[in-house]
């Protein structure tokens, strides 16, 4: 397995940090190199954050009184001007500040730059109440910009985060409570009726019930039995019960999964990062462009005014901030990221609800993402040999495999295996295993595994849509197992949501083609192919591409990452279940669920729509005051709409995502 270096991202900081970079196994991978946006605000939080906007909003309403309403004669000349600087510098500073730092960076054309000159220039015009009023305006938008996505990265850790700081272990047959954190492997804890659990372990007791809200988005109670790995965040619902812990604090589970969603946001959407390169050439554009707007009048307007000239000029330079932009489209990012995250998806970045958004093809693995992988044998036929020989000897076998075919035919031989010695097993890839058992050469496996080696058979059995396990001994036919599997209950469901969608649906399995004919007939799926290697999936995967779709693979994220790394996007479906599979895919569905397919594809619909409703928004209401401003019909005030007002209406679309339902 890949090991990743994590990096957590602070809550309190903006969504838009620079030069961060995530290595992934996949190779759907953007870099990202820009200048941050993040505006620090030394720890503050709440109401304290609005404390330099309070006073700044109290001393300029006091001067506009004054200069309007109350008239003080000593409130003139230096006294005046005084005022209002004093009222500028708690909101002002702060980004005249940031201004210098990015210059110093060799980053002049920044919005902290346009913002400097436009109100700096007021003051130099004389309208000193509409030059603090832009910086205080654009100063408060900053801050519920901050909050916003506070806000939203810490309703995803508390979503995710959720396990308890303590819990009870047995200590010399006593209970003890300690700190999650200082519980090592090994240690027992004693999980009571509603209590969480803190660490991923194994249960010791005979059964127990939880609630796997938290990791999975479902509320729907799971019974595990003895030896079950069982996960931090869980909540008991029944009886008391024994955990044995296998995994460290900082290793469990959730930590996993609330680090890759927390490092999401490193991976940028296309549409983020043309918003990024796009501002970087705007915003020198439109400083230039400000500077023709006050200075070529002087060649062609007989009655020119530097001064009102000027002031045209700072209104188009507020305006024209791309703030709404940088900042709105990553939060709506984060958003359907988030959205996701309640759902029981992970989406390892903004770029995969993109992709989702654009799937035209969804390619699914049949064992374990469209059926339960639960198998069971059904039949049982023996040629040659007794019954209870040919279960004795493919059991022991089947021993040395992790498939769950393998685990269904020693479950059926329920201890028969352990009395006959096994040596030399080997697996054939896509086919099945080879061994000797009791001196005897056996191969067990689909019928391409007999084809392989010349054996012949009965061809009957190639009709039966049920999955065949092969066997021979010594090189002659011995018999089958019959093993049937169980569709999942949302799987037709999942399908025609997938057609509603006008999405082509194609399922890919190694089982035999009447079996998975027999399947894709049952689910309405539209193309099924059997009886195929890892290699013939590729080949399959690879000529739907060649068809220009944009496809999705869904299986195990693990034995399949051939064809993961082929597809737009890999999902692993039930991801709870390996750490391979969570370094792997792009997206982890959390449950076993074939419904969250369609659920990932509307979140990242929805997440696009959303950031180009921002994107139209900011642009339209833009353009239409930077020429009013250009022509003077537009002042300062109109300026700060377009400018913070916009910026605020794309924070609240973008946040909604999460109240959404999908």
């Amino acid at each position: 397995m890949t090991t990743k270096n994590h990096q957590h991202t602070n809550v309190e900081t903006d969504c838009c940090s620079a030069d961060r970079k995530v290595n992934t196994s996949h190779s759907h991978n953007h870099d990202d190199h820009d200048h941050g946006h993040d505006h620090n605000h030394d720890g503050a939080t709440g109401w304290k954050l609005f404390l330099p906007a309070i006073l700044s909003f109290v001393l300029l309403m006091i001067a506009i009184g004054i200069d309007n309403y109350f008239p003080i004669p000593a409130f003139t000349g230096w006294v005046r001007i005084g005022w209002y600087i004093l009222a500028y510098l708690p909101v002002g500073w702060p980004v005249l500040k940031e201004a210098w730092e990015n210059i110093r960076k060799g980053a002049f054309f920044t919005e902290f730059f346009l913002m400097s000159i436009a109100t700096l220039g007021a003051f130099y015009i004389e309208q000193y109440p509409e030059g603090v009023a832009v910086m205080l305006f654009y100063a408060i938008g900053e801050l519920f910009q901050t909050l916003a996505v506070s806000r939203a990265k810490s309703n995803i850790k508390a979503l995710l985060d959720q396990r308890p700081d303590t819990a009870t272990v047995i200590a010399d047959g006593n209970p003890v409570t300690k700190k999650a954190e200082t519980i090592t492997i090994g240690e027992i804890i004693l999980l009571k009726p509603g209590e969480k659990l803190a660490l991923d372990g194994r249960l010791l007791s005979d059964s127990a019930t939880f609630n796997t809200a938290a990791l999975t988005g479902e509320s729907k109670p799971d019974t595990k039995r003895k030896g079950d790995i069982v996960l931090a965040g869980m909540i008991n619902l029944n009886t008391t019960g024994h955990v044995e812990v296998t995994t460290a604090y900082t290793d469990s589970k959730l930590s996993k999964i609330l680090e890759m969603v927390q490092e999401a946001t490193a991976k940028k959407a296309p549409t983020e990062l043309f918003i990024r390169k796009f501002a970087n050439i705007y915003t020198p554009i439109v400083v230039f462009l400000a500077i023709g707007i006050c200075l070529l009048p002087l060649f062609f307007v007989s009655d020119y005014n530097f001064n009102d000239w000027l002031y045209r000029a700072l209104v188009f330079l507020v305006v024209s901030c791309p703030c709404a932009l940088v900042i709105s489209i990553p939060l709506g990012y984060f958003g359907g990221i988030g959205a996701a995250s309640k759902n029981g998806i992970l989406f390892k970045g903004s770029t995969f609800l993109d992709t989702m958004a654009a799937i035209q093809a969804v390619v699914m693995d049949k064992t374990g993402t469209l059926t339960k992988g639960v198998f069971k044998v059904q039949e049982v036929v023996a040629t040659g040999i007794t019954e209870n020989e040919l279960v004795q000897y493919t059991a022991a076998l089947e021993t040395h495999s992790t498939h769950p075919v393998g685990t269904a035919i020693i479950a059926y031989a329920n201890g028969l295996e352990k009395t006959v010695t096994v040596s030399d097993v080997e697996e054939i890839a896509g086919h099945g295993l080879q061994g000797v058992v009791n001196g005897k050469t056996i191969v067990a496996g689909n019928l391409k595994l007999l084809k392989k080696f010349g054996i012949s058979y009965d061809t009957a059995i190639e009709n039966t849509p049920y999955t065949i396990i092969a066997v021979a001994l010594d090189g002659q036919y011995a018999g089958y197992f019959l093993i049937s599997d169980e569709i999942k209950e949302d799987a037709p469901q999942a399908i025609a949501n997938l057609h509603q969608l006008g999405i082509k649906t194609v399922m890919l399995s190694g089982d035999k083609q009447a079996v998975v004919t027999a399947v894709a007939k049952e689910l309405n799926i539209d193309v099924a192919y059997g009886d195929l290697l890892p290699e013939n999936k590729v080949e399959k995967v690879q000529q739907l591409k060649d068809q220009n779709l944009k496809l999705a693979f869904v299986g195990d994220g693990v034995n399949d990452a051939p064809v993961v790394a082929l597809a737009d996007a890999g999902i692993a479906m039930g991801g709870l279940g390996s750490d391979a599979t969570i370094e792997t895919a792009d997206i982890v569905i959390q449950n076993d669920q074939p419904s969250k397919i369609y659920t990932a594809i509307s979140i990242g619909k929805k997440t696009k729509q959303i950031v180009w409703q921002n994107i139209g928004m900011a642009f339209v209401v833009k353009a239409f005051v930077l020429i009013l401003g250009a022509g003077g019909l537009a002042t300062m005030w109109e300026a700060v709409f377009a400018d913070v007002g916009v910026a605020l209406l794309a924070i609240l679309n973008a946040v909604r995502i999460q109240k959404m339902k999908f």
